[in-house]
């Protein structure tokens, strides 16, 4: 019988990303048949009893994709203990334990994805596959070409330099001006610290695309479920759809 990594599994009964399960099991929180995991690389079956904190897990069975417009004042998470309103709170109808697809800033409106399907999540968001994420965002002032230049070099942040990245000026509102930032990264609020780093902080800022998806006309607080067209445009047509 085929045994997979605990974390994995995880991920495939819509729980969390891989990575979050780690911190589940960090935390004690996971019990493999009956008794508390202590091991961070234990395979198991589907045979396996699986719990976190008491309760049953099991593989979700039918696979939901979703994209959503998130508006501003939104949290990119599934619960908040302080009861802000979350993006999961927004979809109605879908009888799924859903999560998103890595993390938009409280603070910023666009593109995610939200799916319960835990491959999905791993393919978009492992580091490895540096998947090009776009932002439109109103900058203090304009910035200038040695400005343009440091994005494509990289910037020196306080967790380390950048990849390489994309600046270009797309417009203007008075003295200020529009940006379209493109990153391969997902750094915490990774768009905003750059454009502080150069000295044009945000003023406004959207996320418009992963890969080639594009978020079109929802209105924040909107949302559809992806279709065969949308995951070729992040090229997993490899995905089952809902």
């Amino acid at each position: 019988m085929e045994k997979i990594r605990l974390q994995k599994y995880i991920a495939m009964c819509g729980v969390c990303s891989r990575r979050d399960a780690e911190e589940l099991i960090k935390q004690g929180r996971v019990y493999v048949n009956g008794k508390k995991v202590e091991e961070m690389g234990l395979k198991i079956t589907c045979e396996d009893k699986v719990e976190i904190d008491g309760r049953e897990i099991n593989p979700e069975k039918k696979k939901y994709y979703i994209m959503m417009n998130k508006p501003t004042g939104v949290l990119s998470s599934v619960s908040d203990d302080r009861g802000r309103k979350c993006v999961v709170d927004l979809i109605k109808g879908v009888d799924a334990r859903l999560f998103p697809v890595g993390r938009l800033d409280y603070d910023t409106q666009g593109l995610i994805l939200i799916t319960n399907d835990g491959a999905f999540m791993q393919k978009l968001t492992h580091p490895s596959h540096e998947v090009w994420k776009t932002y439109e965002a109103l900058v203090k002032g304009v910035p200038d070409k040695d400005d343009i230049k440091q994005f494509e070099q990289g910037l020196m942040l306080e967790d380390g330099m950048t990849l390489p990245c994309v600046l270009e000026v797309i417009g203007y509102e008075g003295k200020n001006a529009v940006v379209e930032v493109m990153i391969r990264e997902g750094r915490n609020r990774q768009v905003r610290r750059m454009l502080e780093k150069i000295n044009h902080p945000v003023i406004r800022l959207k996320r418009t695309k992963i890969a080639s998806l594009e978020l079109g006309d929802l209105k924040p607080g909107q949302w559809r479920f992806l279709t065969g067209e949308d995951f070729k445009a992040l090229d997993m047509t490899d995905m089952e759809q809902a």
